[in-house]
């Protein structure tokens, strides 16, 4: 089935009614805009989503990449579905019109990738890492790098990867052992090797550009010594053309649950005498830079997971809608028709909570895309501080709580099927196993716990936690005048007080002892992500009360009512272990942190 990406209806509404893009034409950057480009620019992510990427979904799954000894194999529709990407002016799409971008709003673009990731998560992969490696060229390479390598990349020529991962490390990039050697030419050759580098061979394009952390020879150990090259798969020649194949690799492709039609790749750097590379920005700041990268992929991967989330609602939904089975226990008549099983209360159950868990979680990541935005375009220097700070503190959240339950989801649209569920004649089973892999991807709970708790809440840590108790607070403030979330507010109120009092307690634990500290950190980067999301919902509630005091009827009432009921549920259901779980936090529960190795 490839009619079933995303409902029109609720991207509409989380962009215009939840976060009000529209307003973004009233910066001068988006003056030559309008709504009806906004929604053009959707309406064409749509189609070629659904032309290009839906149909080889399932093909590309179980034809996975392969490769000769010389080179990579993919099948045909994964290079169409790229030329069609980048043709429409996608890979460009967020840039400035004078170096051929559409100088679209982030929150627009990544409102469109909603639309490829629900399509077809492991073919766009592609121009996802793309995108992020050539904004890294954009932010930090020299004028001369971005002339040789920013207009190709823009125009789908060049693609471009991370190389971040190494075979004996992982999130711990201070102990990365690929090496740079200065050359008398200004250049570098680097030598080392990677893996798990998603899109790190193919002949999709003309070139690769790899995005290699790397420390130069003499550097300082640990992440102060760690720099930024560029390193192309060919070399240029001085017009800009393809020269000879640079000193890279591909040891060998590796094979994942998920995502299978992106190559993950190890690759080596300098066996024969050195792959050239070039330092980006200063020396011995790369991690600095890479972070840039790294944390526009963690809400990207978050907004995957959400596609994957709402794609296994929808077809959940779309079965449960479908399928007959058994009768109303109120029922005693075996002659009787049988119901379809949405009738079942315990079904509903599971389709209510697929959705307060696909839809929170794409409230939540296009909200951090819409903070990016303001990081860049907000009409004061205050505005774009504030955006950049709250964005900082929410990005392991953005990244986590999709991930995690955006694969719950899936996993409920599996049982929801039964048996079918588990069959490939359906796309349940896929669209579980490539959400499994966001889980990991981009770092996993545990790093995106550490990096909340040991870092944006500690003592080096912004502005951004004031914000967010400054921005929750004032949504409960509007909720209590108004019946329909009065209720609702009583619970995130009750879920605010949770978390304050958790959050000064854990903050001391750290300072006095760092590592009990953080030993129970990813419960408590759940509990602060259930209380994000409720706010989220509650926002989304007031929205739909406001529509229905105002008169929605028909279609529209439905749509709002089902948002209403979908926060009822969350502050219901979802919020309702916060407190036994924060009650183990703040005593400083050592069952973890005093389990022995040799006890296993």
């Amino acid at each position: 089935m490839t009619d079933l990406l995303l409902n029109e209806r609720e991207l509409s509404f989380q962009l215009y009614e939840l976060l009000d893009t529209q307003a973004l034409l009233t910066r001068e950057r988006y003056a030559e805009h309008d709504r009806a480009v906004f929604d053009a620019t959707l309406d064409t992510a749509r189609q070629i989503a659904t032309d290009f990427f839906a149909p080889h979904n399932h093909k590309g799954d179980s034809h996975e990449p392969t490769f000769d000894g010389e080179r990579v194999h993919l099948i045909p529709e994964t290079k169409a579905a790229w030329d069609a990407f980048a043709q429409a002016g996608f890979l460009a799409a967020h840039h400035d019109y004078a170096d051929g971008g559409l100088q679209l709003p982030e929150v627009v673009l990544r409102a469109c990738m909603a639309y490829f990731n629900a399509a077809n998560i492991s073919t766009v992969a592609y121009s996802f890492l793309s995108i992020g490696a050539t904004n890294l060229v954009k932010s930090f390479a020299s004028a001369a790098l971005q002339k040789q390598f920013l207009t190709p990349m823009l125009d789908g020529r060049f693609s471009g990867t991370m190389a971040l991962t190494e075979a004996g490390q992982g999130s711990a990039l201070g102990d990365l052992r690929t090496s740079a050697r200065a050359m008398a030419d200004g250049s570098y050759r680097v030598f080392g090797q990677k893996m798990f580098i998603s899109g790190g061979d193919h002949a999709l394009t003309e070139n690769i550009v790899h995005m290699v952390l790397a420390r130069i020879e003499g550097a300082p150990a640990g992440v102060k010594g760690i720099s930024l090259f560029l390193v192309p798969k060919f070399l240029l020649e001085a017009d800009g053309s393809i020269g000879a194949r640079n000193d890279v690799a591909l040891a060998g492709l590796l094979h994942k649950m998920g995502y299978r039609n992106t190559t993950s790749t190890v690759l080596s750097f300098g066996e024969h005498g050195g792959a050239v590379g070039y330092l980006v920005g200063e020396a011995n700041k790369g991690l600095g830079y890479m972070f840039q990268m790294m944390n526009e992929a963690r809400i990207g991967v978050g907004l995957g997971a959400a596609s994957l989330a709402y794609q296994s609602y929808l077809h959940a939904l779309n079965y449960a809608r479908e399928r007959p089975q058994g009768r109303l226990a109120s029922n005693k008549d075996p002659l009787a028709p049988q119901v379809q099983i949405i009738q079942h209360a315990d079904v509903r159950r599971m389709l209510l909570q697929q959705k307060v868990y696909a839809e929170g979680s794409l409230a939540l990541c296009l909200y951090a895309s819409s903070l990016v935005e303001d990081a860049h375009t907000a009409p004061t220097e205050a505005q774009r501080h504030d955006a950049a700070e709250l964005l900082d503190l929410l990005t392991p959240t953005v990244k986590s709580w999709p991930s995690r339950y955006g694969l719950l989801a899936s996993e409920i649209g599996v049982q929801v099927l039964g048996g079918a569920g588990y069959t490939r004649e359906y796309p349940l089973e896929q669209l579980y196993r490539d959400n499994r892999l966001n889980p990991i991807h981009e770092g996993t709970e545990g790093i995106q716990a550490i990096d909340l708790l040991g870092r944006k809440l500690g003592p080096r840590g912004g502005d951004g936690y004031r914000l967010f108790l400054d921005a929750v607070q004032g949504t409960l403030q509007l909720a209590s005048v108004d019946t329909h979330c009065l209720p609702l507010a009583a619970a995130l109120g009750n879920a605010l007080n949770t978390l304050k009092p958790l959050t000064v307690e854990l903050q001391a634990q750290v300072a006095a002892d760092v590592d009990l500290g953080l030993a129970n950190a990813t419960p408590y980067l759940d509990i602060f992500g259930r209380v994000v999301v409720g706010w989220l919902w509650l926002r989304q509630a007031l929205v739909a009360s406001r529509a229905l005091r105002a008169g929605a009827t028909g279609s529209e009432a439905d749509f709002y009512q089902g948002k209403l009921q979908a926060a009822r549920y969350f502050m219901d259901w979802e919020l309702a272990s916060l407190g036994s779980q924060a009650r183990l936090l703040k005593n400083a529960n050592r069952v973890c942190l005093d389990m022995h190795d040799r006890w296993f």
